[in-house]
């Protein structure tokens, strides 16, 4: 009787096993099904103005640290401008259809966008197609999604396999499908690799749409940049103006020297992070 037991708890527990121990890619959404949820889920408007503040750490600075504020316009899904405005100097920051430009001080001194400008992306392209081609175009892998945990919670992982960070992916709530962490690597043109993770926290809705109001940047488990949102308007007039990339070129010409590097090294040795620093000092200093 003692032995029959036994033989039927030992199926019984055999029984209830999957119940507990569930494949780590069981249920796990498709890449462009998981996108348009996020999509849905940060929700659709035409224009937005945010202002903010902005807080940069390093050594560098006096203090360890400088702050700025900084007002955003986006015009969705396609065009998107930052200004940066301290006592000393001004930097400009603007995207339209793909391209974009960055002035400092009334002079043009990038035509491509730092690992620091692409936080924004996962707003301004609000919709599945727009999206999954920015992400794409920027290393991720959108066929690729695992489940993961974090603070012991479930998330869905877009881009890699968990636990594996060593490339470009994207951390999304498994409740809410909105993103909170996105990992960006990208290759230097001297072949290095610069890595940043953005975590993405208190999103608010307002009216139709969902924004983060707080928004941190990590290098190697540094804090190196803080984003805190002050105030939003949801489709605020905007000029199409602002957003001209050849009226701004014609208006700022080019800074050939580079003279924002103030230690006057090339920009292919300067990381992510430095170019950040070099470009904020500019106009702070």
């Amino acid at each position: 009787m003692v032995r029959k037991s036994k033989i039927t708890i030992f199926f019984l527990s055999i029984s209830i096993l999957p119940l507990f121990f569930v494949p780590a890619n069981a249920y796990v959404l498709q890449g462009p099904h998981l996108l348009e949820l996020m999509a849905q889920n940060i929700g659709k408007t035409e224009s937005l103005f945010v202002s903010q503040q902005l807080a940069l750490y390093d050594d560098s600075f006096k203090d360890g640290s400088i702050e700025l504020k900084e007002a955003l316009k986006y015009i969705f899904p396609e065009k998107f401008r930052s200004d940066v405005v301290s006592k000393n100097g001004k930097r400009i920051h603007v995207v339209s259809k793909g391209r974009s430009l960055t002035i400092i001080d009334g002079k043009t001194v990038a035509s491509r966008e730092t690992i620091f400008d692409r936080y924004k992306d996962i707003i301004l392209y609000n919709s599945r197609s727009a999206l999954m081609q920015k992400l794409v175009h920027l290393g991720i892998n959108t066929s690729v999604v695992s489940l993961g945990r974090f603070e012991n919670k479930p998330v869905y992982i877009l881009g890699a396999q968990y636990p594996d960070e060593s490339v470009s992916q994207i951390w999304i709530n498994k409740e809410t499908f909105r993103p909170f962490r996105w990992i960006i690597s990208t290759e230097r043109s001297n072949g290095l690799i610069d890595s940043l993770e953005v975590r993405y926290s208190k999103w608010r809705k307002i009216r139709k749409i969902f924004y983060p109001m707080h928004i941190e940047f990590y290098q190697d488990d540094q804090l190196v940049r803080i984003i805190k949102v002050n105030e939003i308007k949801v489709n605020p007039a905007i000029s199409g103006a602002l957003f001209d990339i050849n009226r701004l070129k014609s208006t700022y010409p080019e800074d050939k020297k580079d003279t924002f590097l103030s230690n006057q090294r090339q920009p292919s040795e300067l990381t992510e992070v430095q170019k950040m620093i070099e470009e904020f000092k500019k106009i702070y200093e």
